[in-house]
């Protein structure tokens, strides 16, 4: 799964950088229609992820993994025969359905395989992802510079194999054991438990929302600081692509070791305290940017990158380890999938945020930090009495490796 994890990610390198770009200049779509396909593709993606979990708790989980890589394959090579836009907004729906719902099913392959190893496992897997997009992302640097519509093609292909090697080497994957399926599948007298519904569990919906909030930092990295830069700083435009680098180095570099500190629930929920301060220290560090020249601009807007970047860090930890812990083990597919629309969610809110905080200048941004600080606050308090005693991350007995 490891090994998957930098297929798909080298897959998507290959193709998230050019994508608006192939939309542009090979599908001939204005700048209107391609943020629209965008915004609605990635709107209707959103249901990928409960959709995911709730077929990952009735049906085997590398079946439903096999099949979603296949249709996110078949919605990349589909890319390739049409420019008719009604034809791509449809696709691109489907692929960003397969899309949440693979990463969905992912993390529950995780949490099922590796045991009390989860945060290890995850911070292992989010290193591999970091190396994948970065080796994508260079190999499409380098295509690009032919200029070609071949090469955007080419890039969209690549991107549709990854899938396909992705689905073969999950053959390879043994089916984890599920504990809804074992429930539901009982063959004794009493009647089976109805499995938990995320739906109806108001402290979860609540740390979903929490949740949401906390993964700004994607938003961050992908719009505040390219847009900051352009606009409202003296930093040179070049500074914008070495600060995504930056994060990425920083993140395969310290992911593995930061993960030390969340290796169980107690822990993974003290670390909403440094995560806090981290955010706070970004809104800062952005908001006092524009105040000086262009030295000091790209030096407050790095160190911003760096603090964005261990808020980054710290909340994967914190996420994975409880979005599983808080979720009933007869339903972790379906609470997982509800976790999922928190990320999703963020896709839409988050560009709405930062353009707001750039918007407002230096107040805008720290409201932004602080109001984000204060979020993982009222996490720290919604979870405390729902962790289980001990913590699930903890064996009681010594287990095996995987």
């Amino acid at each position: 799964m490891l090994v998957i994890a930098l297929v798909d990610r080298v897959g998507s390198g290959l193709w998230a950088s050019v994508s608006v770009l192939y939309f542009t200049y090979v599908s001939g779509l204005s700048l209107a229609e391609v943020g629209t396909l965008a915004a609605l593709s990635g709107a209707i993606g959103i249901a990928g992820a409960p959709l995911g979990g709730r077929l990952a708790d009735h049906l085997p989980l590398t079946r439903v993994l096999i099949a979603l890589q296949l249709l996110r394959a078949l919605a990349s090579f589909a890319l390739l025969t049409t420019d008719d836009y009604t034809l791509l907004l449809a696709v691109s729906a489907v692929g960003a359905l397969g899309d949440r719902a693979a990463n969905v099913l992912t993390k529950l392959y995780a949490t099922r395989i590796a045991g009390p190893d989860r945060v290890r496992y995850q911070a292992l897997s989010r290193t591999l992802a970091n190396a994948g997009w970065a080796l994508g992302g260079l190999a499409a640097a380098a295509a690009l510079a032919l200029g070609t519509a071949t090469a955007y093609r080419w890039l969209l292909a690549g991107d549709a194999l990854s899938f396909v090697a992705a689905a073969l080497l999950t053959l390879r994957c043994g089916e984890p054991p599920s504990p809804s399926r074992i429930v539901t599948g009982s063959r004794t007298g009493a009647q089976p438990r109805k499995p938990a519904n995320p739906w109806r569990d108001p402290t979860y919906l609540a740390y979903v929302a929490t949740d949401t909030v906390l993964f700004l930092d994607d938003a961050v990295f992908k719009i505040g600081l390219p847009l900051a830069i352009a606009h409202s700083t003296d930093a040179p435009h070049g500074l914008a692509p070495l600060l995504l680098v930056l994060n990425n180095v920083l993140v395969v570099a310290l992911q593995v070791p930061l993960a030390r500190f969340g290796t169980s629930s107690e822990a993974a929920r003290r670390l909403l305290v440094p995560l806090s301060a981290a955010f706070a220290l970004g809104g800062t560090t952005m908001a006092l940017s524009p105040a000086g020249g262009t030295l000091t601009a790209v030096l407050l807007l790095t160190a911003a990158a760096t603090a964005f970047t261990v808020a980054e860090m710290l909340h994967a930890t914190i996420s994975w380890e409880l979005s599983v812990a808080l979720a009933p083990d007869s339903a972790q597919g379906t609470y997982l999938g509800v976790h999922g629309l928190a990320q999703s969610a963020q896709r839409s809110i988050g560009p709405l945020a930062v353009t707001a905080a750039i918007a407002t200048g230096s107040l805008g941004w720290t409201v932004f930090g602080a109001a984000i600080a204060l979020t993982c606050g009222i996490q720290h308090r919604i979870v405390r009495d729902r962790l289980p005693r001990p913590s699930l991350s903890v064996a009681a007995v010594t287990v095996s490796e995987h």
